[in-house]
């Protein structure tokens, strides 16, 4: 029968028995072994530098710590997309185009100024771009849908089927 590790404080140390040793303890349940690591420290009497590592908890990836992402640039992006997609299908999500637009401009601009403290540029300039093309989009529309108005009431023969 294998041995399993013991770990301290699992459980209270059983006395031997007459008949001999006592049975090690049942293996852990699955998921449970083995134990979670701690998150990444340095080694003892090291002193690593200020922000090597994350104070979050996390450990470190081998490209070196990545910043939290900007609230918004995720969110900016999402409306970008439902901004145009939804705006093919149905026309009533494109009016969330200006917002996407908004929303990635002034998040772009945040994680310009936090100088590396915050990620998600890429996010935040794909909404910008998709904002922008939405709101063209939206604009155009508008303007159609009021040319047509206008040459409606101005041209009463615009309309009529009758020739």
């Amino acid at each position: 029968m294998p041995e399993y590790p013991t770990y301290p404080g699992t459980g209270p140390e059983q006395p031997e028995d007459a008949n001999g040793p006592t049975p090690p303890p049942p293996p852990p349940p699955p998921g449970a072994w083995p134990p979670p690591q701690p998150a990444f420290q340095p080694p003892p009497g090291v002193q690593p530098p200020p922000g090597a590592y994350p104070t979050d908890g996390h450990a470190p990836s081998s490209y070196g710590y990545v910043p939290p992402k900007h609230p918004n640039a995720t969110t900016a992006m999402v409306l970008g997309i439902v901004g145009i997609a939804g705006g093919f299908l149905c026309v009533l999500p494109i009016l969330v185009a200006p917002f996407a637009w908004f929303m990635g401009s002034r998040a772009i601009r945040d994680i310009d100024a936090s100088a590396g403290g915050q990620s998600g540029r890429s996010e935040a300039m794909a909404g910008k771009v998709l904002g922008i093309i939405g709101t063209a989009l939206l604009v155009l529309g508008v303007a159609l849908i009021a040319f047509f108005i206008i040459m409606a009431f101005a041209d009463p023969s615009f309309y009529d089927d009758e020739y």
